[in-house]
């Protein structure tokens, strides 16, 4: 399919994506579940190389939830050797493109292996100037908003900060996301309409673009697509 023409088009700054449908499009195909993985592995790279090239400035991916932890342990396993798999694709493969990569959860609960591999692709990446990419491991926004508020009830405590004076920027401040602007538009692919725990602080006004077209198969015409409808959304962010 020829991609839009996206030049006259508002471009989002800040892009959210629920990548959805890998274990469907396995079964689909009679394949093994990790090779739905895989598969929404490669479209991940696909569109964040994408992304990058048309000028987008945040695009922000849901990897991998809190929650998904609950799922079969033969699938977790599969899970946390395809990341590594991966993380070390991302640091070969992303190298000459320039694009930051940020994580944002509680990354702390991966191997030891995990980690090190996050922190080297943060730190390679630091200084670049394209797209900023967050990958959400082991992420829930939720969780995320109640570390928050544990973390100025912390500074109250230590007198660091008056009750009276926690603002929404003092909030922020505190998020996985922090510096980061608030999302323009979630895409959710597979089918579903609902945010699963996904930037909820951040989504407070954020536009909502949902596909039956599951995630492996998801393409740049269609995240174009997503675009253009957006650019139509009259955002009044609450006013007339």
């Amino acid at each position: 399919m020829q991609k839009n023409d996206l030049s006259q088009l508002n471009l989002p700054t800040h892009v959210g994506i629920i990548m959805d449908g890998n274990r469907r499009w396995a079964k689909l195909h009679s394949l093994p579940i990790p090779s739905g993985h895989s598969a929404g592995a490669s479209t991940f790279e696909k569109i964040a190389f994408y992304s990058n090239s048309i000028g987008l400035k945040y695009l922000t991916v849901f990897a991998f939830s809190t929650e998904n932890w609950k799922r079969s342990k033969a699938e977790v396993s599969a899970l946390m050797l395809l990341f590594k798999k991966q993380l070390l694709r991302v640091i070969e493969k992303f190298k000459n493109e320039n694009i930051v990569v940020k994580f944002i959860g509680d990354i702390s609960k991966f191997s030891d292996d995990i980690q090190d591999l996050v922190k080297t692709i943060e730190t390679e990446t630091a200084n670049k100037t394209g797209l900023h990419l967050n990958i959400a491991m082991n992420y829930g926004s939720r969780q995320e908003i109640i570390n928050c508020t544990k973390k100025i009830a912390q500074d109250v405590i230590e007198n660091k900060l008056n009750p009276e004076d926690v603002t929404e920027e003092i909030f922020e401040s505190k998020l996985f996301t922090r510096e980061i602007p608030d999302v323009d538009l979630i895409i959710r692919t597979a089918g579903e309409k609902r945010l699963s725990n996904f930037l909820l602080w951040q989504s407070a006004y954020a536009e909502f673009y949902y596909t039956d077209i599951l995630w492996p198969d998801f393409s740049e015409y269609e995240f174009d697509k997503a675009i253009e409808e957006y650019s139509t959304r009259n955002r009044k962010f609450g006013g007339k």
